[in-house]
């Protein structure tokens, strides 16, 4: 059973730092792609970053690139975003999910995710 678990949200002020962390577990990080998501009030959920680990490829979403990055620690099967340079826009709920690759173009499509964490709170503050 895949089981993945966020942590790490809080309520920062602009131009702040938060690190996201999700602890996963029932999967091979080298046959999943383990993604980021966000959904803040209001909005549809939407694709943040995802790490494809069997080609050593991270995926970014253009509204986060330059001030986020994904990580991971296989032996801690653990994935880490780093958010750098917040705005208030970031303000959302931050959710991890995990499936086969889907298709390149999708991977950062939310129905492409059977699995996914309970989400952690994100609040930037202006």
């Amino acid at each position: 059973e895949v089981q993945l678990e966020e942590s790490g949200g809080g309520l920062v002020q602009a131009g702040g730092s938060l690190r996201l962390s999700c602890a996963a577990s029932g999967f091979s990080f080298d046959d999943y792609a383990i993604a980021w998501f966000r959904q803040a009030p209001g909005k549809e959920r939407e694709g943040v970053s995802c790490l494809i680990s069997s080609d050593g490829l991270t995926h970014y979403a253009d509204s986060v690139k330059g001030r986020f990055t994904m990580s991971s620690d296989i032996a801690k099967n653990t994935v880490y975003l780093q958010l750098n340079s917040l705005k208030p826009e970031d303000t959302a709920v931050y959710y991890c999910a995990a499936d086969l690759p889907p298709p390149t173009l999708a991977l950062l499509v939310p129905k492409w995710y059977d699995d996914w964490g309970q989400g952690t709170q994100v609040t930037v503050s202006s």
